[in-house]
């Protein structure tokens, strides 16, 4: 069983794997339309975490693929789908790696919060989301930590992958920060 990370699985591993590929999904774009109530915000207080809304079918979301080994299967399920509880469902999909002369396209496990659940919040002004982001601590941390993080790790892994949406949001949310006379680096902590 194959795992796609497209969201915080791409830092925060935290169930074992035994090979991980980078590379993109087709049919959808990432988006800070998920409220956060158990991670990176609470119930009073939501904070805003990624899915993936369907888009052109040749949009791409790029993230990465963990092979989960077969006696870990059942374990690595169970515990994903308690992390991924907040609206959050299991879908197929298929993957094509970033280099396709080592590995073939494959169908794989996506985490996928559709706009049905009660989490979903759907699109809003880019500088609301960031309020949010900046005004958001769950038990995860801080929802600063999640937005600053996923656009780090999309830099160093997939520098040439083009998420306006992510790294708009990123400049914003530290916009805001400096505002308030908070230090950037103090937020990129790895959370």
């Amino acid at each position: 069983m194959w795992v796609f990370g497209y969201g915080s699985l791409m830092w925060k591993v935290d169930f074992p794997f035994s090979e991980k590929i980078v590379g993109y999904i087709k049919g959808y774009e990432r988006k800070f339309y998920q409220y956060s109530t158990d991670h990176r915000g609470t119930p009073e207080n939501p904070g805003r975490v990624v899915t993936l809304i369907p888009a052109n079918k040749e949009s791409r979301v790029y993230g990465i693929a963990y092979r989960i080994p077969d006696d870990e299967v059942d374990k690595v399920i169970e515990h994903l789908d308690f992390r991924e509880k907040g609206g959050y469902e299991r879908c197929p999909v298929m993957f094509y790696p970033k280099d396709q002369q080592a590995h073939q396209p494959f169908e794989m496990i996506i985490y996928l919060a559709s706009h049905e659940n009660p989490n979903y919040a759907g699109h809003a002004d880019l500088d609301d989301i960031a309020r949010t982001v900046v005004d958001s601590i769950g038990p995860s941390g801080p929802n600063i930590d999640y937005v600053c993080n996923l656009a780090k790790v999309m830099r160093e892994v997939l520098p040439e992958a083009k998420d306006d949406h992510l790294f708009e949001l990123e400049e914003k949310v530290l916009a805001l920060l400096k505002e308030k006379g908070i230090r950037a680096g103090n937020q990129r902590a790895e959370a």
